[in-house]
């Protein structure tokens, strides 16, 4: 009986390097597109043209398919060709300087404004040292102080007139001024007044006490004079120092005569100025001991007053930038998003003002771009909460946490809030972009555009010169050796054998580049100019030798006969099942044994790994499935009378997925028709109920796994592998097992059907039912018919006994 089997031209889908029109990858150009991603770049595109509230990214895709590269390098050359955006400056709001003022200025403006402004408070320093050392200045300030002192004279002297006309003279002691009587000039003594007569007394006391009234009513005029020359003075301050300084304003408030908030800003700081002049022209402070622990701020410190009162802080600086800021944020903690207010920790305090606020990154990506990991976002405590609430209200608003959840009450700084217009692009893996979309409900408002990136592209004659242009593009950023056309071609093999499928081609940029790196190493320690293939094959072997140690173990163990696996005889009810056990980046193949018993029952199929909850949903289900196979094929006219267990003999760990379900059914075909199966031939593929062999994941290392132990065992020509007709174009097999195959020692047969593969497995044909629904009796499916209608009948003789017992016993 002849079995159709795979030739060696379909166990690999080879890249000729002879459809290279280059040497080597130093010949080729970059290419301008990004490979492979076609609906990914296609999203970014329209995310960033429309320009509609709510229109951010979300880049979803698996680590290391360049997600973070593709994204950067897109945005920073779509942000080349845009116009810088503009400046943002806190400055001092003198009316409420817990409120500070936000500026707004042309993009690398703020930097020059700031400048301005100090050489302006430095000029109307030294102006105003100047104009109040000025001899005009000191003689007017002179004359106002000498305009009181005459007042208050001259009201001493009519004082003292009054008093001479009454023979009273007045004498300044420490209590204030008293008046004494006099006569002839000469202050009359005690005694001798106490001598006079009664009546001049009383004249003299009533004197004394209107001249005292007259005192008092000119004492009480003494403040108002005083504030009068206060006022004066204070007048002839302003004058000066809006002589002094107003030119030096009106020369700024004519540059920026364009931003009439500056221009206001400028109109206030004037007022400010002319109102603390003395404070402008109090010497510098002096810090003699730095503030340990604060970074510059002993500088911040030292500075005058008067200069951190007039300071601009340019929170966001874009005089370096050529176009719109691209802003990647790799700790997107609060607020380092929205911004945050230093303190000063000063004699026992903190101390804060509006040059110490700081800007995040939102501010600094404001008018481009900015890019965050989504799990990094969603890791740092109301970061989350922090960005959308941004997006939603589109401003930025720098305040501390205890503020913002209203943990604190604590008087502090409320900044005026800046204006947001940003383009924000998420990195983050599938699962967490579905979570986001399925139970946050603002998440969809804010990031309308998926940008979904794939892992593999089409592997076409095109796609493979373009591919190609990859590999030199990532050898010139790296600065590794050129690839000459062989080692691309290898390149491209193992690219496909890593997405298991001969058609296409992964675009997992990080695996790509680990691999053109180690090849690089070993093409010098090899000594070539360029990167050949055996310099390729090499890295690969090497990879493969660091990674498969497990392997190595489970194959060792099955040659000492420790995992029980025959590769040789025939055996009822047993057959060689494949698996693929997944350790990090690195899989392989693995044997198992899977058996089969079958016994009188209800028609129930047990899952033995579920019955001990080893066995997952998918595996669960692919057992019951069996279970419709038999009844829809044998037992449409009869009852399923068997009871069958099927089991991984010796799996100590669970059991998930359905690729082992066709091995099972072999196995309990086996059983029941009692006919045996070659132990030779292993077994992978998932059954659908009506007996359709469906493709599986990992086939290539399933087939490697069991060629493997066939080869230490020694290869009969016997040896081989039952796979899906359908995981044909997934082949992308070792050389050495495409060797075994073309010498005609190991076999691989694509099977479409259930009857296809039991034939193969036991020799003997499978059977079709005739005109009335039976088979040959010779062929398994006779047998297994045969079996079922003996149990069938055997479990009604059973009842009908069982029945006459119970009624003789009633």
């Amino acid at each position: 009986m002849g079995y159709k089997e795979l030739a060696p031209e379909n166990l690999y889908h080879k890249c000729d390097p002879v459809q290279f029109s280059f040497e080597t990858t130093a010949e080729l150009e970059d290419s301008a597109q990004f490979l492979g991603q076609p609906r990914a770049v296609e999203a970014l595109k329209f995310g960033i043209d429309i320009e509609r509230e709510g229109y951010n990214v979300f880049a979803l895709g698996y680590a290391g398919t360049g997600k973070h590269y593709l994204v950067s390098q897109f945005l920073e050359k779509r942000a080349e060709s845009e116009k810088v955006p503009d400046d943002y400056c806190y400055v001092n709001n003198f009316d409420e300087p817990r409120k500070p003022r936000i500026l707004c200025l042309l993009g690398g403006k703020g930097k020059e404004f700031s400048q301005d402004i100090e050489k302006l408070v430095e000029e109307a320093r030294n102006a105003l040292k100047a104009a109040f050392e000025n001899e005009e200045y000191q003689n007017r300030r002179q004359a106002i102080g000498q305009q009181l002192q005459d007042r208050q004279q001259n009201a001493f002297e009519e004082l003292n007139n009054k008093g001479r006309e009454r023979n009273l003279t007045i004498l300044r002691t420490p209590t204030g001024l008293v008046f004494a009587p006099t006569r002839e000039e000469n202050v009359i003594p005690p005694d001798e007044f106490n001598k006079l007569p009664e009546e001049e007394r009383k004249r003299f006391e009533h004197d004394v006490e209107e001249l005292q009234q007259e005192a008092q009513r000119m004492f009480q005029k003494t403040p108002s004079w005083e504030r009068e020359t206060r006022q004066k003075l204070l007048d002839l301050n302003q004058e000066v120092t809006s002589f002094a300084v107003g030119y030096l304003l009106a020369e700024l408030r004519k540059k920026y005569e364009d931003k009439p908030d500056v221009v206001d800003h400028l109109k206030v700081m004037e007022k400010d100025i002319i109102e603390n002049v003395q404070a402008l022209l109090a010497p510098e402070r002096e810090q003699e001991q730095k503030v340990a622990g604060a970074p510059g701020a002993s500088d911040q410190l030292m500075e005058s007053p008067a200069l951190r009162r007039y300071a601009v802080n340019v929170v966001v600086d874009h005089s370096e930038l050529k176009g719109a800021p691209v802003i990647y944020e790799d700790n997107p903690t609060y607020q380092n998003l929205v911004g945050r207010i230093e303190h000063l920790a000063h004699m026992g305090t903190l101390l804060t003002d509006f040059n110490m606020i700081r800007a995040g990154a939102l501010h600094r990506a404001n008018g481009g771009y900015l890019i965050l990991d989504v799990l990094k976002v969603l890791t740092q405590p109301f970061a989350w909460e922090g960005l959308k609430r941004a997006l939603r209200s589109r401003q930025v608003k720098v305040e501390t946490l205890g503020e913002a959840y209203g943990l604190i009450s604590t008087v502090s700084l409320e900044p005026q809030p800046i204006p947001l217009n940003v383009k924000v692009t998420l990195l983050g893996p599938p699962l967490v972009y579905y979570l986001l979309r399925y139970h946050d409900p603002e998440f969809a408002e804010l990031f309308k555009v998926a940008a979904d990136f794939d892992v593999e592209m089409h592997r076409t004659p095109e796609n493979e010169v373009s591919y190609g242009q990859l590999i030199g593009a990532i050898a010139r950023q790296e600065q590794l050796r050129p690839f000459d056309r062989g080692g691309v071609a290898r390149v491209i093999e193992h690219s496909a054998r890593t997405v298991g499928d001969g058609e296409r081609l992964s675009v997992h940029m990080q695996s790509l580049a680990d691999l053109l790196r180690e090849a690089d190493y070993w093409a010098g320690q090899s000594g070539n100019g360029a990167v050949t293939s055996a310099d390729v094959q090499r890295a690969i072997d090497a990879w493969i030798y660091r990674s498969d140690r497990m392997r190595e173990r489970i194959c060792e163990e099955i040659e000492r006969g420790t995992i029980l696996i025959d590769t040789g005889g025939e055996k009822v009810g047993q057959v060689n099942g494949l698996s693929v056990i997944q350790l990090g980046e690195y899989a392989f193949g693995r044997p198992s044994r899977i058996t089969a018993r079958i016994r009188l029952g209800k028609g129930e199929v047990v899952d033995i790994e579920r019955e001990v909850e080893m066995g997952g949903p998918i595996h669960s289900k692919g057992v019951l499935i069996l279970a419709g196979f038999l009844g829809a094929r044998y037992a449409t006219d009869q009852p399923l009378s068997l009871s069958a267990s099927l089991v991984f003999e010796q799996s100590y760990s669970g059991v998930e997925g359905d690729s082992a379900s066709s091995a099972e059914l072999y196995a309990l075909l086996s059983a029941t028709a009692e006919v045996p199966i070659r132990q030779s031939l292993a077994v992978t593929g998932s059954v659908n109920q009506h007996g359709q062999v469906q493709p599986i994941g990992g086939v290539n290392e399933k087939i490697e796994g069991f060629f493997d132990i066939c080869k230490a065992r020694g290869l009969t020509g016997e040896q081989g592998v039952l796979i899906p007709a359908s995981n044909v174009k997934h082949l992308m097999l070792r050389k050495d097992v495409i060797q075994a195959v073309e010498d005609g020692r190991f076999h691989i047969y694509p099977v479409e059907t259930i009857d296809e593969g039991i034939e193969i497995l036991t020799g003997v044909t499978a059977g079709k039912p005739d005109d009335e629904g039976k088979y040959p009796s010779e062929s398994v499916n006779g047998r297994v018919y045969a079996r079922l209608v003996e149990l069938a009948e055997k479990r009604q003789k059973f009842g009908a006994i069982t029945a006459a017992e119970k009624r003789g016993q009633s």
